[in-house]
């Protein structure tokens, strides 16, 4: 019997390598850590640069935000980080948490369960206590 890595553990441990050399940094790098370097911009700011500011007649940074979110839901577990920043930053932008509730449930529909129930995980927990609820 040979001692060989399955594939895939021996791509990761490359890329931790070569991560390292890079930079020694990402050695500890965890998706949480990135989720602190990204603040949630201001609802203004979103505006500018996601909304209707270089397109009048296109959607708003709200909307944008709503669809990127059900986007991501089909994405599941492998997004996590992005689902969190993307509700942040919805709920600056204006959505409720009835919006964002029913953004996750309609594409729940198309991307599974599973994948609506942890992205409705996700939401919840940055949605919390300190929210306002003007659903």
């Amino acid at each position: 019997m040979s001692d060989q890595k399955n594939p895939f553990e021996a791509m990761m441990a490359m890329g931790q390598e070569m991560a390292k050399s890079i930079n020694p940094a990402l050695a500890n790098f965890t998706p949480k850590g990135f989720e602190a370097l990204w603040p949630t911009m201001p609802k203004e700011v979103m505006e500018t640069v996601m909304g209707k500011t270089f397109n009048p007649e296109g959607l708003d940074a709200k909307t944008k935000l709503l669809l990127t979110l059900g986007a991501l839901t089909i994405l599941g577990a492998q997004a996590e980080a992005q689902i969190r920043l993307t509700v942040r930053h919805a709920l600056e932008a204006g959505a409720t948490k009835q919006e964002i509730a029913e953004t996750i449930a309609l594409v729940g529909v198309f991307g599974g369960v599973p994948a609506m129930t942890k992205a409705m995980e996700l939401a919840s927990s940055v949605m919390g206590d300190g929210a306002e609820d003007d659903a």
